[in-house]
């Protein structure tokens, strides 16, 4: 594989770990802001709904800029948000800035899929961006426990000071192995990339992946108070028990990629229909200390298997002009998703059974987007695909 497909890698790296992180720092932070667990939880949603809104208008908005100054760019944002948030004094300014370091990702992820998928064959695509999409699972193996360890040892300031240097490492990244490009000429009209918008398939591929994967944050925001409150384990075993959901990840994140690059059909049901089953399971699991670290970690897998097979499905979708787009549309859709699971997780908390039914909760909503999956999939048949560009 190219270095500059590594370099995107470490880039999806320290997104993952200021994505995910929070989500082993609820307590802490709900504890010195002085807010509740369900409020320091609406820090992972307004993150969501930044990139949600960054994605799309940031794509469209450097468009005609060189990948590379775009990617550096954007990793530039993302270093100095996080500085914000470790220097932020109240709730309030925290929210601030992890609004402004969520601008940054979705179009990371959108250029970066782009030029990831045109760096190889046609036949390795989906392997490749799922070779980007590990530095997520690496966060998450790595960086999350780690950054849950420090919060632990040392406030979770420090975390947050720990993710603005490893955004300092991935911009010299980006800056080294990423070739240099010029700014496209001969880019086609805004409005033929915009039309998009208009394919049926593409917006229900996307639907698919706001229910798909949205789910997994109705219970993986909240994953620190269900083990300690439901499983009874201490704070301090929660970061080793990331570790094994970064590890399930890992492992999905890779298979996801093999199973779509040769049958992108089967393993778009399949793994989607997977990760309903592992929620289903999961709620009959986390009162037990053994078999909620089991399904921590299968969740991981079930959960990152979905990626590949939902970007590869938009962007096959889009085809040509509007597979720019439509990949940051896509990494929106996953953020919606985000957004929407951990606020329907939070009211789940507040004003409905609580903690323990989150998992059925998220088995729910992964059912949705099958239908939704499914429905695509009958209607599209012998329609023609849209077309690819070269790679």
């Amino acid at each position: 594989m190219p270095m500059a497909l590594y370099a995107l890698t470490v880039g999806a790296f320290g997104i993952g770990v200021t994505e995910f992180v929070i989500m082993g720092l609820l307590l802490q932070v709900s504890g010195d802001l002085g807010v509740s667990v369900p409020a320091a939880g609406m820090l992972i949603t307004a993150y969501a709904l930044g990139v949600f809104v960054g994605a799309p208008v940031l794509t469209l908005a450097t468009r005609r800029l060189p990948r590379k100054s775009t990617l550096m760019m954007l990793m530039g944002i993302f270093t100095i948000g996080n500085l914000a948030c470790a220097l932020a004094p109240t709730y309030e300014a925290l929210m601030g800035a992890r609004l402004v370091t969520a601008l940054a990702h979705g179009t990371f992820f959108g250029v970066g899929s782009v030029l990831a998928a045109q760096l190889v064959a046609p036949d390795k695509r989906a392997s490749a961006i799922a070779l980007m999409f590990s530095g997520l699972t690496l966060a998450t193996l790595a960086g999350v426990p780690l950054g849950a360890w420090i919060g632990l040892a040392y406030g979770w300031r420090s975390t947050f000071a720990m993710v603005t240097v490893i955004g300092a490492l991935a911009l010299a990244a980006l800056i080294f192995f990423v070739p240099k490009d010029r700014a496209t000429a001969d880019l086609a009209p805004l409005s033929e990339e915009l039309a998009v918008l208009r394919r049926p398939q593409v917006l229900l591929a996307l639907l698919t992946t706001v229910f798909g994967f949205g789910s997994v944050f109705a219970v993986i925001s909240y994953i620190q108070p269900m083990l300690v409150e439901l499983a009874g384990f201490s704070k301090a075993a929660v970061s080793p028990i990331l570790l094994v959901f970064g590890g399930g990840l890992f492992i999905g994140n890779i298979a996801g990629g093999k199973l779509a690059d040769r049958w992108p059909v089967a393993a778009l049901l399949g793994t989607v229909a997977a990760l309903a089953i592992s929620l289903g399971l999961m709620t009959f699991a986390v009162h037990s200390q053994f078999w909620a670290v089991v399904f921590t970690g299968l969740l991981g897998v079930t959960a990152f298997a979905t990626v590949a097979p939902l970007q590869i499905r938009v962007l096959e979708q889009a085809g040509g002009a509007g597979q720019g787009l439509a990949s940051s549309l896509n990494i929106a859709a996953f953020n919606l998703g985000n957004a929407l699971g951990a606020g329907l997780g939070g009211y789940v908390i507040e004003h409905g059974p609580g903690l323990e039914a989150l998992p059925l909760t998220g088995a729910v909503i992964t059912l949705a987007g099958l239908g939704v999956a499914a429905a695509s999939l009958a209607v599209g048949r012998g329609a023609p695909t849209a077309a690819s560009p070269p790679v």
